[in-house]
């Protein structure tokens, strides 16, 4: 792929094609850099890869499926990513939570609307979202940066004050009843964390915020479309892509000015041993990785029974229960235990986009959090949980395709353990990651740079990791 370019004239090698990695380059390249990207897979897109993984004609996504921080990052939103085959298809809602003995509580893009599925905790949720709103791409793109002065300071303000709780404390002193106390804690249950734990509110209000910025979409043809498409973008700025080539020596490769790591820290030290402080090769080895993930797809012979039927209006479909419920699944797989009715995050892609399906079937994803290299399988307590809120939906199963954390460290190694996030964003970490610098994506070694999920702001499909990594490397050659 790509153009070539001669080994003497490189500015900078990206090892790694995720999204982060992809980002890195553009931006790079986009300021005049010359630019290969290095990937050991025969694809790019790191965890925004799909296959037909139970059937053929059911189009799977491997990793991320569900993109909200895709279609509002503030670097993507720079991008011309529609002249290069991204579509976003906009589902009526963003997620569902369903309940045991009342109706799904659903989260669409209007506030107000939202709201009025909360009964009593209508005007406090208003309340909790709202100010947010006034400007809530800046206060995404301050909360979405490295520690610095943010640009908007009320609005981070006015968030900070309710992100330095946990989740469960939230929940419980604004909210009077259980269906605004399930919403939260079904927003910040993607923190991968226990939902007593400080910051915790921080994601849940995020990504209830996010909600009422667009709903949730799903990518055309597959999470894979997000990486071709900044692949295409970044190859008609004159990058090379170099596929099926794992790197496992930095000096294995072609001189560059600058290299940076789309890899986990474990990877980083390993590829760069030679080049990088014994000391600091000691603190990368302390990066906690956190807990895994267990996944399912399915083919289904039609959609999801849900005993609310409005479930299929979204996206999204956080499976758990109760507040309590939910805090009690996390609780457990932090700990290294196993819940019967584990907090499941589940998408329909297939109910907004047809090319996922054969007409009048569809695809199924959903996984659950289980402790850090777990080997139990969890397909009965996941299917188990969603017949509970969709009777029938078993009978409804062609074909199912498992994996497991040590399946997902084998699809892309910087998911340690199962590490679908790139580990642990906790009070500790969140901004201390993978080690504690004024500059978190430079190295000892100046002209190596990291720009994974392990750098800041974390996991997901946003680029923004890549983004302030090529930002530093630039500042690195300019000095060069």
């Amino acid at each position: 792929m790509g153009n070539t370019f001669s080994d003497s004239t490189l500015d900078a090698i990206v090892i790694g094609s995720g999204p982060n990695g992809l980002a890195a380059a553009i931006e790079l390249a986009r300021n005049g850099a010359s630019v290969r990207i290095v990937e050991a897979a025969d694809e790019v897109g790191g965890g925004t890869r799909s296959a037909e993984l139970t059937l053929p004609g059911f189009l799977h996504d491997v990793c991320s499926a569900v993109h909200p921080m895709g279609i509002l990052s503030p670097y993507y939103r720079t991008l011309p990513l529609d002249e290069h085959g991204l579509e976003w298809i906009l589902p009526p809602a963003s997620a569902a939570h369903p309940l045991d003995d009342a109706d799904a509580v659903m989260m669409y893009r209007s506030l107000d609307r939202t709201a009025e599925e909360l009964g009593r905790d209508r005007k406090n949720y208003l309340r909790l979202i709202e100010p947010l709103m006034r400007d809530a791409h800046g206060l995404l793109a301050d909360a979405m940066a490295p520690l610095r002065i943010p640009n908007h300071p009320i609005q981070m303000a006015r968030f900070g004050l309710r992100a330095v709780f946990s989740a469960n404390r939230l929940a419980r002193i604004l909210f009077r009843e259980e269906r605004a106390r399930a919403l939260l804690a079904g927003c910040a249950g993607h923190a991968v964390l226990p939902l007593t734990q400080p910051l915790t509110a921080a994601l849940g209000t995020m990504f209830a915020m996010t909600a009422h910025m667009e709903n949730w979409p799903v990518a055309r043809g597959g999470s894979r479309s997000i990486g071709r498409a900044l692949a295409s973008y970044f190859e008609s700025l004159g990058g090379e892509i170099e596929l099926g080539h794992r790197v496992e020596r930095l000096d294995a490769l072609p001189n560059a000015r600058v290299v940076l790591f789309d890899t986990s820290p474990s990877q980083l030290s390993s590829i760069a041993a030679n080049d990088l402080p014994d000391g600091y090769r000691r603190r990368l080895g302390r990066y906690r990785y956190g807990p895994g993930a267990f996944k399912i797809d399915w083919a289904l012979d039609g959609p999801i029974p849900w005993k609310d039927e409005r479930c299929l209006e979204a996206s999204t479909v956080h499976v758990g229960g109760t507040l309590e419920e939910i805090c009690a699944s996390e609780r457990d797989m932090y700990a290294g235990r196993l819940n019967d009715k584990p907090y499941l995050i589940l998408c329909q892609q297939s109910q907004f986009d047809e090319s996922r399906a054969p007409a009048g079937q569809h695809t199924g994803y959903a996984y659950c959090h289980v402790p850090h290299g777990c080997t139990v399988d969890r397909t009965e307590a996941i299917e188990n949980q969603i017949e509970r809120f969709a009777p029938g939906f078993k009978d409804r199963i062609l074909a199912r395709h498992t994996m497991s954390p040590a399946d997902f460290e084998a699809h892309n190694p910087n998911y340690v353990g199962g590490a679908i996030t790139g580990g642990v964003a906790d009070a500790l970490q969140l901004f201390n990651s993978p080690v504690t610098r004024l500059d978190p994506y430079s190295t000892p070694n100046r002209r190596l740079f990291i720009c994974s999920a392990a750098a800041p702001p974390g996991g997901g499909v946003h680029g923004l990791g890549g983004y302030w990594a090529a930002r530093s490397a630039l500042k690195q050659l300019a000095r060069a």
